[in-house]
């Protein structure tokens, strides 16, 4: 049976476009959109009409970058894909792209099979994955090129956590050379874990226990290092490259660098780095365990060179890398140890509002807020225009966002599965009210109306960037 939605009298937002139209969804998709008031758009009917009179009408957020029940230092990742991908929908996005994991001496696909059943009938909107290979050999590169022709068309690799993800020089070129010929695109962790294990190690051995010693040990120039040689790298191979957040000063210049020579190499920031810093790792009592993420929070005069790269394009996305531990039973871990400290932050949630308020703030504009976390993740994974736009063809994930409503982020207020909030007490301005996934309204007027099961498995083209 046909569905039909009109929103009406909106500002509708894209990373190319802001006008005042309506538009119309049916059955899952963008049916028409035309400027509010025109015969066009008074002609256009439906069961359901929904007003957004000084509201922005903006498509739902693609989250390129989560972690849903990783397993991580011997504990998970407290989101499921059901209390993740709810939470998701709550802030606006409505597709994540989240990591599938090889574990060594296992093949590609029983880690992709492994995630695919962790997700299927639990999402509340759509997922795709990345596969994240540990363990490179001949079978897994002959794997990489049936899993691009599948649709999981990314790959991620680690220069940091030896004996856990990582890979050496030698792993890293010959997954290179593999994506160069079957399209799929290197995603790299950049800091010189083999160099940052010495330094915890000699940390450790001072007494320098606190979790402060997390950002210190995890250096500025071991991440720029790292950055330079897998863009090298994938220079050699002839193959693209996307750099995972980002958090230096240094790492930022090495991509411009890389970019300045039309090399087709990308970066992505989160907003913990453009939000948060080493003060918060730096807080007493343990608390700066709820910040401790790898690569790490940086000084705060490291977020100019960020903002400004978003700004230049050099750096083009902004996801979450949404990986939470509670603080109590997991955090705690490390009381004692830093190393010990799981590494991550939720933050799925709150994304889209933080960037709006980067908006308010002047360091980007509201063009570039849809394109940084809705266009470009969609064409960076070959998701676009099926996600990350409003047209007609597209799917219907749709946000009506309030630019003036107020809210203060809290954990007794937000709807991912941990017990703290890494933005407790930060006041923004804006915030969702109803968002639409494949049409269906997955939260009304700030009543969550989804349900486990709408959101399904995406399959995804390759990156659309390549030059």
């Amino acid at each position: 049976m046909s569905t039909r939605t009109v929103i009406r009298g909106g500002l509708v937002i894209t990373a190319s476009d802001e006008l005042h139209a309506d538009v119309l969804m049916e059955d899952g998709r963008i049916a028409a959109v035309a400027a509010s008031g025109t015969p066009a758009a008074e002609a256009f009917t439906a069961e359901r009409t929904v007003d957004a009179t000084g509201k922005y009408v903006i498509p739902g957020g693609v989250d390129a970058h989560t972690h849903m029940e990783l397993p991580f230092g011997g504990t998970f990742a407290s989101d499921t894909f059901e209390t993740g991908t709810r939470a998701a929908a709550w802030g606006g996005t409505t597709t994540i792209v989240d990591f599938a994991v090889q574990s060594v001496g296992h093949a590609l696909r029983e880690g992709l099979d492994a995630w695919h059943a962790k997700a299927e009938g639990n999402c509340a909107v759509d997922y795709a994955f990345h596969m994240i290979v540990s363990d490179v050999n001949d079978e897994t590169l002959k794997e990489m090129d049936l899993l691009v022709e599948e649709g999981v068309t990314s790959f991620k690799q680690f220069m940091a956590y030896p004996g856990v993800f990582y890979s050496d020089d030698g792993q890293i070129l010959r997954a290179m050379q593999r994506s160069a010929d079957n399209g799929g695109l290197i995603m790299m962790h950049a800091e010189n874990g083999i160099a940052i294990d010495v330094l915890v190690e000699q940390a450790l051995a001072r007494g320098e226990t606190d979790p402060r010693f997390h950002g210190e040990v995890r250096k500025a120039l071991l991440e720029a290092e790292a950055t330079h040689r897998a863009i090298r790298l994938a220079q050699v191979a002839g193959a693209p490259l996307y750099v995972v957040h980002v958090s230096a000063a240094e790492a930022v210049a090495e991509l411009a660098r890389a970019r300045d020579q039309g090399l087709n190499v990308f970066g992505e920031t989160c907003p913990q780095y453009l939000f948060l810093s080493t003060d918060n790792l730096a807080e007493p009592d343990f608390e700066g365990a709820k910040y401790v993420c790898s690569t790490p929070l940086r000084p705060r005069e490291h977020q100019a060179a960020l903002w400004r790269g978003l700004r230049t394009n050099d750096l083009q996305v902004v996801s979450t890398d949404h990986c939470p531990f509670c603080f109590t039973g997991q955090k705690e871990l490390g009381r004692g140890d830093f190393s010990k400290i799981p590494n991550g932050l939720p933050g799925v949630e709150n994304r889209m509002d933080l960037l709006h308020q980067a908006v308010l703030d002047g360091h980007i504009t509201r063009r570039r807020w849809i394109e940084i976390a809705c266009a470009t993740p969609a064409r960076m994974f070959g998701l676009y225009p099926k996600k990350g736009t409003i047209a007609p063809g597209t799917d219907a994930d749709v946000v009506i966002y309030d630019p003036a409503a107020e809210q203060v982020m809290s954990a007794s207020t937000h709807h991912m599965n941990v017990d703290y909030s890494a933005y407790e007490g930060k006041r923004v301005t804006g915030r969702v009210e109803t968002v639409f996934s494949r049409g269906v309204p997955v939260v009304t007027d700030r009543e969550y109306t989804g349900h486990a099961g709408h959101g399904v498995y995406t399959p995804r083209s390759t990156c659309q960037y390549l030059t």
